[in-house]
């Protein structure tokens, strides 16, 4: 099962019971849960603000940018 069977964390579970007492548990774990929640919320928002908005064209708008200038040359002079 891995480093941790079942008798491991049934004893994690009571130390963790002792240490907190079992009123403030679920305190605890409703505390927990919406931090996860938030954190999640906010992760969505940051995947979404890197993602660029998809913009309508406008009509008659080409897809492909128009080359006003003649492209720049590449080449370093070396060579050729």
């Amino acid at each position: 099962m891995g480093a941790f069977g079942w008798p491991h964390l049934l004893l994690i579970f009571a130390v963790i019971v002792l240490l907190f007492g079992a009123t403030k548990l679920p305190v605890l774990a409703r505390s927990l849960g919406q931090s996860a929640r938030a954190f999640k919320g906010e992760m969505k928002a940051m995947r979404e603000d890197d993602t660029p908005p998809a913009s309508p064209a406008a009509p008659g708008a080409d897809s492909a940018p128009a080359a006003s200038a003649p492209a720049a040359s590449t080449s370093t002079g070396i060579g050729g």
